[in-house]
């Protein structure tokens, strides 16, 4: 009875020391993906927010934040987030029209991704509104 007694006792220490401690991010956005759909260049200022959480038990330090391009400008939090906190992490897009496909490289001291990095992206198409000439000619339509 003792012998199984302290089987159950080492196997109880054992599991608590490979139970990961650390920080934790997750974020709010569903695939890390934030979808700037169809928009005009000259009404939008190419401004989102990506927010998460650290679930974890230790404070979540964001220690670089780099984009693919130089037409994505990202801002990383500067302060460590709290275990239970909120954070933000900004990308500026400098809305060139076209397809947007851009992805954003965090890297953290995070336990529950590899490495501690993990990818943000963001896609949309930015257009150009047609300029409108209230001095020209409308086309008449044909006749039937």
């Amino acid at each position: 009875m003792k012998k199984i007694i302290l089987l159950l006792a080492f196997f109880a220490f054992t599991s608590i020391g490979f139970a990961q401690s650390g920080a934790k991010i997750e974020f709010l956005n569903k695939d890390n993906t934030i979808d700037y759909g169809i928009v005009s260049k000259d009404s939008d200022n190419g401004l989102r927010t990506f927010e998460f959480k650290n679930t974890g038990d230790a404070p979540l330090i964001i220690s670089n934040v780099q984009s693919t391009c130089g037409c994505t400008v990202p801002t990383k939090p500067k302060e460590p987030i709290m275990p239970g906190m909120m954070g933000k992490i900004e990308v500026k897009y400098n809305m060139n029209p076209g397809p947007i496909r851009k992805t954003i490289t965090v890297e953290s001291n995070a336990i529950n991704v590899e490495g501690g990095k993990v990818a943000l992206k963001i896609r949309g198409e930015v257009i150009v509104k047609p300029e409108v000439n209230i001095l020209e000619k409308k086309k008449a339509l044909p006749s039937q």
